[in-house]
């Protein structure tokens, strides 16, 4: 009976996560306007989608800025999860803490707070993507951070002194031997800091010039008047996100489970050798 209801409520979250997303695919691939009337099957949205020069612009940016603030965000993520692990009890906790700040913190007060350092402050103009970008880098830093950190915990320790002990210098010993086991967390975290970036939507209003739009600001304007092919088209870009994260995930669960699956067969090989 308890794994009966275990399982009913597995069910019941999974459909609340996903019928949503489901219902708004099936709704994609139709002539349909509005939710809830099916007129038809046509591929229409997706035309529209990849032809309309407004929409592909808008992808093409964002997808720019989303990898260029994940590639920035992993590089310092990375040597701070480094930087940390290899520091004094005192100097990890305080690091620690101030990573957590940006977590926590609410996004319209990150967004206020690079607007007033950045524009008022430093006299940045408005029409710059340079707030805008170090912007996702400071949303995105602190889950590189946390996505590094259990492979770091994972190690030995010792293999940074090992390395050096043998003739490595300090960066060699970084590059070669400790980088090299913190990959998966690393890209993790660069995929994880692609889909904050695409979702964002504070941070990229308040500090985004005027002529220009992430998927988030300009999904949230389209609901405020725009075209009715516009609007379904946004429905074939949901799906085609979506389609693009689940395959992302199956591939890292693929990735990942294939040094487990050799560790098994090798360690099994032993056994039977013995």
């Amino acid at each position: 009976m308890k794994k009966g209801m275990s399982y009913l409520w597995l069910i019941l979250v999974a459909m609340f996560m996903y019928v949503p997303v489901l219902v708004l695919a099936f709704y994609s691939f139709t002539d349909s306007t509005t939710i809830g009337a099916v007129r038809g099957f046509s591929m229409q949205n997706y035309v529209t989608l990849f032809t309309l020069d407004e929409l592909k612009s808008m992808i093409a940016g964002t997808l720019l800025l989303a990898v260029g603030a994940a590639l920035i965000a992993s590089l310092l993520g990375t040597l701070g999860a480094v930087g940390a692990f290899y520091s004094g009890a005192f100097s990890r906790k305080v690091i620690e803490t101030a990573n957590r700040v940006p977590v926590v913190n609410a996004d319209v007060v990150t967004a206020f707070s690079i607007c007033i350092l950045l524009i008022v402050v430093f006299g940045i103009e408005k029409d710059s993507y340079i707030p805008l970008v170090i912007g996702h880098v400071v949303l995105c830093t602190p889950f590189v951070y946390l996505a590094v950190i259990p492979r770091l915990k994972q190690m030995d320790s010792g293999l940074y002194e090992a390395a050096m002990d043998l003739g490595a210098s300090p960066f060699q010993a970084l590059y070669k031997v400790v980088i090299p086991q913190l990959i998966p967390g690393i890209v993790s975290g660069f995929l994880l800091s692609i889909t904050l970036s695409l979702d964002d939507y504070f941070i990229s209003t308040y500090t985004k010039p005027a002529t220009f739009d992430t998927i988030s600001t300009y999904v949230v304007n389209a609901t405020k008047g725009a075209q009715t092919e516009i609007k379904t088209a946004l429905w074939a870009l949901s799906t085609v996100i979506f389609l693009i994260v689940i395959l992302a995930v199956v591939l890292m669960n693929a990735a990942s489970a294939g040094p487990v699956k050799k560790k098994e067969v090798s360690a099994y090989e032993s056994r039977e050798k013995n």
